[in-house]
């Protein structure tokens, strides 16, 4: 294809302390990190949305310090998805988007709806859940993208049912979760996890020119190299793909990204 999709990268979060002197200057104050961060990244990940509500002001503050490029990738709340019986997650689902959320504008990008790695694949109960995400609030377009951490999920009956809600699957990379590479939505969300003491930038530069050139094929419709897929190929199309890094050897995380995006350009 002559043309692809967007590709944002990014890290989770942006308070951090060792990241001082390592990402961030020395001299700079607490309270510019986002500022600094969402002009070196073009997108971060929110874990704390996971954990505990946010206020509606939190959600403008971070739409007014940040440029009108950048999205933000947020955690669904744990309240959510981990629980028996997904069909009940209703309420929570709802409270999270009325929580200010959408405030964030053009700014927000993917909801990241994450289940325990005790979580099994249970058909009907799943389907019931992906009928509870809403398209789109207060005339903001939301698009949901889940990340599951357990084998029964690598089948392509998990797959087929996230492509009849057009919710993606997120790409658990480098780590001791399963891969699941599968195509489902119009967007690709993947979390790398891989980084490493010893490498200037987290990863060895062949792995990360291995990183750019999947993204890339991400972006344009293609099926990419590397990534385990257990379906058949979806319709193929341009994409826009997030790729965060997570983890590992944390300290790194931001300066893989921007290794990274130097080569995607």
């Amino acid at each position: 294809m002559a043309e692809r999709g967007r590709i944002r990268i990014g890290i989770g979060g942006w308070t951090y302390a060792p990241w001082r002197g390592v990402f961030y200057p020395d001299d700079l104050t607490q309270k510019r990190e986002l500022e600094y961060a969402s002009r070196a990244l073009s997108s971060i990940e929110v874990n704390g949305t996971y954990y505990r509500s946010q206020k509606p002001d939190t959600f403008r503050k971070w739409r007014d310090e940040t440029p009108e490029d950048f999205v933000f990738a947020l955690k669904g709340p744990r309240y959510a998805t981990n629980r028996k019986v997904l069909a009940e997650a209703g309420d929570s689902v709802a409270r999270f988007i009325d929580s200010g959320v959408t405030l964030l504008g053009a700014r927000l990008g993917p909801i990241n709806w994450q289940f325990m790695a005790t979580k099994t694949f249970e058909a009907e109960d799943f389907e019931a859940f992906l009928e509870l995400l809403p398209g789109e609030a207060d005339g903001v377009k939301l698009r949901h993208a889940v990340e599951v951490r357990h084998e029964s999920f690598c089948i392509p009956a998990f797959v087929a049912l996230a492509r009849k809600y057009g919710v993606a699957v997120v790409t658990a990379a480098d780590s001791d979760f399963p891969q699941l590479g599968d195509q489902t939505g119009d967007f690709a969300y993947l979390r790398l996890m891989g980084t490493q003491a010893g490498h200037k930038a987290g990863y060895p530069s062949r792995d990360l020119d291995s990183w750019s050139e999947r993204l890339a094929a991400l972006a344009a419709g293609d099926a990419p190299d590397g990534l385990r897929t257990v379906s058949e190929p979806g319709s193929p199309g341009r994409r826009d793909v997030f790729a965060y890094f997570i983890s590992g050897e944390k300290v790194l995380n931001p300066l893989a990204a921007k290794a990274l995006m130097a080569r995607t350009g």
